[in-house]
């Protein structure tokens, strides 16, 4: 399994290939079953370090509004 830090980077890299407007979440950006073999607080963790790396990258995601299970949706600029 690799580490929250790989996996941001990965989930970062995902990004790049996303068209303008579009809207994700953390979990779009991994296969089903990718996602699915990641432990639950990892994926917590990652979710918290990918905000805070968007939010040092306002020019190219912006953070959008919270799903109703209180997962954060995030628009590609």
């Amino acid at each position: 399994m690799q580490d929250v830090n790989e996996l941001l980077n990965v989930a970062i890299k995902e990004t790049e290939r996303l068209k303008q407007g579009e809207i994700f979440l953390v979990k779009d950006l991994f296969k089903g079953y990718e996602w699915n073999r990641i432990p639950r607080n990892q994926r917590l963790l990652l979710g918290i370090l990918f905000l805070n790396r968007v939010n040092s990258l306002k020019d190219f995601i912006q953070v959008f509004e919270k799903t109703s299970s209180g997962q954060q949706k995030y628009k590609i600029k």
